[in-house]
């Protein structure tokens, strides 16, 4: 049996975004699974429309993600001597021939073509047969290179996600291959590429579909089968478009800096697409340990961004103190602020009301900079009638052993004392320790912060 090979082939014309990203994670998730090897090429041929900051954007994306390649990145233009080998090859053999058409006069065609109510297609004037006289080549043009397609039969493949696909081949006109400079253009690069990386399958998106038939004629033309293929449906954004970055699609980065874990992403990603079963959260490796292109959806998915935080929510709660601190130090770092070991305890306490990591740093950052209580809040709170018991409930903690039971004890003395219920004290506390009423249980909290920081707020009051 053939060893799997699959690939992730983004052109760096635009920030690589989730609906891109996705076609990175099938293809890899299948060479895991298969035990096979995932590459990454980078398919720059589009000079004008390249970056290199879109390619940085792809290679973080994936670094971040965990979509590591066994082969890669290669980039097609450093390939660009072997395109012209194997043109060299198909133009000995006869299966490419030099067109002198110009743009003007193609157009001129597909106006004739359409006015007739006929499909734009370019008409074979230049293509070579037995008996046929070519028009006089004229002077100083550079012509474009073109594959001779087959004039009869049928391309068909079975694709892994929309079934059997049959086109024509007299639908199909002669490819332009190479452009008048000779460099060469998209789908015979990867033809050329595919066959030199030896992939066996190629896992792509659906807007490739029509580009299948046209590649399949130049492999066989190389004397190549060509791999399996699984055009996978689109992604939408949540109005329902083609996700894109017109239609304000994020950088894969930029989840990142938001505070998404990789791990919650890659759930998110799978389920666009692909299912087992009814499972909404899994782990790396049960994805990988279930994952087949069997089960791949052929309806277009929708993305749905309070999905996304709830499944990043799910993550982030299974994780350990231990693990966020490490994850959450970085963004208290952006704010100058350097945690120390209580971190992992305050992120303990504070995850299960977080949805990103963002959100965690929000909370921590209270324990570690100064905090502003929300006016609202400390007006309806922070009362005359209340003042003299959080002056009581300070006396006692400037006295209290620094920790929760001992913290508990001196709250719930001083609410005896004071003939009160515990939010009418607890909140305004809240309010000036943390800048706002909702927190979780009010002595764990206090314990996480100093005796010194927590009596110098409710001086506040």
């Amino acid at each position: 049996m053939t060893a799997v090979r699959t690939r992730f082939a983004p052109s760096p014309t635009g920030f690589i975004h989730l609906g891109n990203i996705r076609s990175a994670l099938y293809p890899w998730a299948f060479a895991r699974a298969q035990q096979g090897t995932f590459i990454l090429r980078i398919e720059d041929t589009d000079l004008d429309r390249s970056s290199q900051a879109a390619v940085d954007v792809i290679l973080e994306g994936m670094q971040w993600l965990g979509l590591d390649p066994d082969e890669g990145p290669f980039y097609q233009m450093q390939r660009m001597d072997r395109y012209r080998e194997v043109l060299a090859q198909l133009q000995a053999s006869g299966q490419v021939y030099p067109c002198y058409m110009s743009v003007e006069e193609l157009d001129a065609l597909r106006e004739r073509q359409m006015a007739a109510k006929e499909k734009p297609r370019y008409d074979g004037t230049w293509r070579p047969e037995p008996g046929k006289t070519l028009p006089p080549v004229p002077a100083g043009v550079h012509p474009v290179l073109r594959f001779r397609n087959p004039l009869e039969g049928v391309v068909a493949w079975d694709d892994k996600v929309k079934g059997r696909i049959e086109i024509r081949n007299a639908e199909l006109d002669d490819l332009v291959i190479a452009r008048p400079d000779g460099t060469p253009t998209y789908n015979f690069c990867v033809v050329v590429d595919d066959i030199d990386m030896r992939i066996t399958h190629v896992i792509r998106g659906d807007d490739h579909v029509n580009n299948t038939p046209r590649q399949i004629n130049i492999f066989r033309a190389l004397g190549f089968e060509p791999p399996v293929y699984a055009h996978l449906p689109t992604v939408l954004n949540e109005q329902g478009e083609k996700m894109s970055k017109r239609n304000g699609a994020k950088p894969v980065t930029q989840y990142r800096d938001e505070g998404y874990l990789p791990d919650a992403m890659v759930n998110y990603l799978a389920r666009l697409g692909w299912s087992h079963g009814d499972d909404e959260i899994f782990s790396r490796e049960q994805f990988l340990q279930w994952f087949s292109l069997d089960h791949l959806g052929r309806s277009a998915a929708q993305f749905d961004d309070a999905k996304l935080r709830w499944v990043n929510a799910q993550h982030l709660k299974a994780l350990s103190g231990e693990d966020l601190a490490a994850r959450v130090t970085p963004f208290l770092a952006r704010e100058g602020i350097t945690p120390d070991a209580r971190l992992r305890g305050i992120c303990d306490l504070f995850k299960d009301r977080c949805d990103t990591l963002v959100v965690l740093a929000h909370w921590a950052r209270a324990f570690y900079a100064d905090v502003t209580p929300v006016a609202d809040e400390y007006a309806k709170h922070v009362t005359d009638a209340v003042r003299p018991a959080i002056a009581q409930l300070a006396e006692r903690l400037q006295s209290c052993a620094w920790e929760a039971p001992a913290i508990a004890t001196a709250i719930k003395d001083t609410l005896t004392a004071c003939q009160l219920k515990m939010p009418q004290l607890a909140m305004p506390v809240r309010v000036l320790v943390m800048g706002t009423a909702q927190t979780p249980s009010l002595d764990a909290v206090l314990a996480l912060s100093t005796k010194e920081i927590v009596l110098a707020r409710l001086s506040k009051a």
